[in-house]
């Protein structure tokens, strides 16, 4: 007997679970991965996080002793869910519009518990342990899987929140350094005396002007996303705050850009005798997984049995997977056929949730067939 994935979703998106408030689905998904017959463990991140839970590691034991699989997903969503009404209709479940839908990644979560089911009620099944992690606070900086408090045993892992339909396999994504930067000027009467002023916006203004933003490359974006300053309209501007970003695949291109960024605010608020402070982070490091490697082949060979087209492809955004790549468990992502996330029109395609399914339980299976080579 096959799960009901619609059923088990719509539970999933009636819990609200907005980033530091998954205490109440992690409470439900303990219980159920507990039904299914896994270990559920709960770490100390929490003490790092502030979420009102900690990151949920789970266990299931396999027929054989090796490898060990992990499935990875978030539990926090973007903004908050609260009266979310989803629509199904044709095999697609919508949002109602005023909020979002939570797949990114209550889907995930939805195949996941879909797989375990599989296992439980297919005991013929050969197949390596299953380790499991579901993180708190992704969509503010992946802050949980990097305060993970668990020593995670798997030899390599899928995380369940990659773009595309079921098949897709995301083996690349960009390193990202966050800048923030603080430019000061001198206020003053923007009426009776602008000359003895300087003006902090128009300063950042002209640094931000001069240099590039967008799609730089086939792998590298940069943008500036948030400017906030002044007190008054009559007042010469003292001081601004910009928080900027640059993402790349190539660490050559990530520094490169980054100094441009920072040479010219340095050339600028120079110029206008103005203060520049910096505040430059690298967020996550960048990952690549060869397609020889078990992770995605294992992947090609279930999908070449069951009818589906696995194809792999990069990616701009930052995923757990990267923090995983770079503790040394090769990691990729998986589509599971939802679109718009973050966005009030956010939808999932019924059939590409249970294709999902289908496609890990069959890459478990391929995995004991196909394990490491070392």
């Amino acid at each position: 007997m096959s799960i009901n994935i619609v059923e088990e979703f719509l539970k999933l998106v009636a819990i609200n679970s907005p980033s530091g408030a998954e205490g109440e689905l992690a409470s439900y998904l303990k219980e159920k991965l507990q039904q299914l017959g896994a270990e559920v463990y709960e770490d100390g991140s929490a003490k790092k996080t502030g979420s009102n839970t900690g990151n949920l590691i789970a266990r299931y034991p396999g027929k054989v002793a090796k490898p060990t699989i992990l499935l990875a997903a978030h539990m926090d969503t973007v903004a908050s869910t609260e009266g979310l009404t989803p629509k199904v209709r044709d095999g697609i479940i919508y949002s109602d519009g005023n909020n979002i839908l939570g797949a990114d990644d209550k889907a995930g979560i939805a195949v996941i518990l879909g797989v375990l089911h599989n296992l439980q009620n297919n005991p013929d099944l050969q197949h390596g342990p299953v380790e499991l992690l579901l993180t708190v606070q992704e969509e503010v900086g992946l802050k949980g899987v990097k305060n993970l408090d668990y020593p995670l045993q798997a030899d390599y892992g899928y995380a369940l929140d990659g773009d595309g339909p079921a098949g897709t396999i995301v083996n690349a994504s960009p390193s990202h350094i966050t800048l923030d930067l603080v430019v000061e000027g001198k206020a003053a009467h923007a009426g009776l005396a602008p000359e003895t002023g300087i003006n902090a916006i128009v300063v950042a203004s002209e640094a931000i002007a001069g240099v590039r933003s967008g799609r730089l490359d086939e792998e590298t974006t940069s943008n500036f996303g948030l400017i906030s300053g002044g007190k008054a309209r009559n007042v010469v501007a003292e001081r601004v705050e910009i928080q900027a970003e640059v993402r790349s695949r190539s660490r050559e291109k990530l520094e490169k850009e980054t100094n441009i960024i920072l040479a010219k605010f340095e050339e600028v608020t120079a110029k206008h005798k103005a203060r520049l402070s910096v505040n430059k982070e690298l967020a996550y490091e960048a990952f690549t997984i060869d397609p020889a490697h078990p992770v995605i082949s294992n992947a090609f060979k279930s999908g070449q049995k069951l009818g589906i087209e696995v194809r792999v492809q990069a990616t701009g955004g930052g995923l757990d997977a990267n923090i995983l790549n770079s503790r040394g468990i090769p990691c990729v992502a998986l589509g599971l056929g939802n679109d718009k996330p973050h966005t009030n029109e956010e939808y999932v395609i019924v059939s590409e949730m249970e294709k999902s399914v289908e496609f890990i339980t069959g890459i478990l299976t391929e995995a004991v067939q196909n394990p490491l080579s070392n």
